[in-house]
């Protein structure tokens, strides 16, 4: 048992060991618990202190990181108000300039302005002038329009008048035919149509054709002859038109009818022999064929430059072909010049070619004398060069000789094992320097 007193009360009990153990066991853990709470606090307090001198290290270096940065800040203020001042100085420097060049440039827009108002007024006051003035001509067109135009009407009645008779004789002449072929046997009837073409021609060759030819076709060596050859001439002698003529009628009560085709290749056949350009088929054939009777029938598909007429297209015919080839007589004349020209050229192409030929033949013959020229300067020049290497051959002997007789040439040598000899020509050198 043990004994223990209060320390507030002073009162004393006793307690067993098992109490007195557990009371030195609660005293113990109170007095470890009491240890570890202090040590707990100090070392809370160490930490605390180590952390609040941390934080105020941090705060401090924030801080200064601070005041850096608002350094830094305050610098690039400065740098951008630096920056802003000079660009609105800038900004107003350019402001001005646009406005000095905008004011310059309206005063020249004002000025072109009035250039142009001005050259408007002018060309307006032009323009006035140059419409009055086509006015005036167009007025003066209209009235030439208006006297064209009647000296045209009155032209087309005239032709129309013209047309109208001539239609009438043709009728006319087309009726005095059926009765020309009612009465007239069948050669008769062709003998008359030749006739009445050379009649009709000859009323027109003064006036007409003045230079023409045209005769009948006599000439039958190749077996044919045509009816009639006409050939015309310009003032200068020139043919620029021939045609070959054939005449074919027969009579109504015929009993075999022939057609135009029939003599076609004949007519062809003797064109071309009697060297004529144009064929024509002066024919009554046909009598009821429209395509005869509508005019002038262009058969050239069949045969160059053939055509079938009926009488009263003859003159017409030779009229139309005429003019044409005389319009054409300028071109064949300058074609004629210029097929001289190149007959011209083709001679002076050829005087060319033969003196080419000549000189080629001349130039082979000179190159080939030239080259046996240079073939025996070569060869000359091989045999000298080979006396050359003789010659300097020999000149390496000679002066081998030279040296060799210069080298060995000696009293000495020569006397070599004569010494008589030797004393003898010696007794004469001293004799000589004596």
């Amino acid at each position: 048992m043990s004994e223990i007193k209060c320390p507030h009360c002073g009162t004393a009990f006793t307690i067993d060991e098992n109490d007195y153990a557990k009371l030195i066991a609660q005293v113990r853990t109170a007095e470890f618990e009491k240890e570890i709470h202090e040590k707990l606090q100090a070392e809370s307090d160490k930490q605390k202190a180590s952390y609040d001198l941390d934080k105020q290290d941090i705060r401090m270096k924030h801080q200064t990181d601070i005041a850096e940065k608002d350094k830094l800040i305050g610098q690039l203020k400065s740098q951008l108000e630096k920056a802003e001042a000079e660009k609105q100085l800038a900004v107003t420097k350019a402001v001005s300039e646009k406005e000095t060049e905008i004011t310059e440039l309206k005063s020249q827009i004002s000025g072109k302005e009035t250039e142009k108002q001005l050259a408007i007024s002018q060309l307006a006051q032009k323009k006035d002038s140059e419409l009055s003035v086509q006015k005036a001509e167009i007025v003066k067109l209209n009235s030439a329009i208006e006297l064209k135009e009647q000296e045209w009407r009155i032209n087309e009645q005239n032709l129309k008048n013209s047309y109208e008779e001539r239609l009438k004789m043709m009728d006319e002449q087309i009726e005095k035919y059926k009765d020309f072929k009612q009465r007239l046997s069948t050669k008769m009837v062709g003998e008359t149509l030749e006739q009445h073409c050379s009649i009709q021609f000859n009323q027109f060759r003064m006036t007409a054709f003045p230079n023409a030819y045209f005769e009948k076709d006599n000439d039958a060596s190749s077996g044919s002859k045509g009816d009639f050859i006409y050939r015309d001439y310009s003032d200068d002698g020139t043919e620029y038109i021939s045609i070959m003529f054939e005449m074919k009628n027969e009579s109504d009560t015929t009993a075999s009818k022939h057609r135009n085709e029939d003599f076609f290749k004949e007519l062809d056949k003797d064109r071309n022999e009697k060297k004529c350009e144009y064929a024509v088929l002066v024919s009554m054939l046909e009598a009821e064929s429209d395509l005869y009777n509508g005019g002038i029938v262009d058969v050239s598909y069949r045969y160059p430059k053939m055509y079938v007429i009926r009488p009263q297209f003859f003159i017409p015919l030779i009229t139309l072909l005429r003019n044409a080839a005389l319009n054409s007589l300028e071109y064949r004349r300058q074609l004629m010049i210029v097929q001289n020209q190149q007959a011209d050229l083709t001679t002076f192409e050829g005087n060319i070619e033969a003196f080419k030929n000549s000189f080629m033949k001349t130039y082979d013959n000179a190159t080939k004398k030239h080259q046996e020229a240079i073939d025996g300067i070569d060869k000359a020049i091989s045999q000298l060069q080979k006396i050359k290497e003789a010659l300097q051959t020999s000149d390496k002997h000679l002066n081998a000789a030279n040296n060799k007789l210069t080298a060995d040439l000696t009293i000495k040598r020569l006397t070599k094992n004569a010494d008589t000899v030797f004393d003898k020509l010696m007794e004469i050198k001293k004799d000589n320097n004596s």
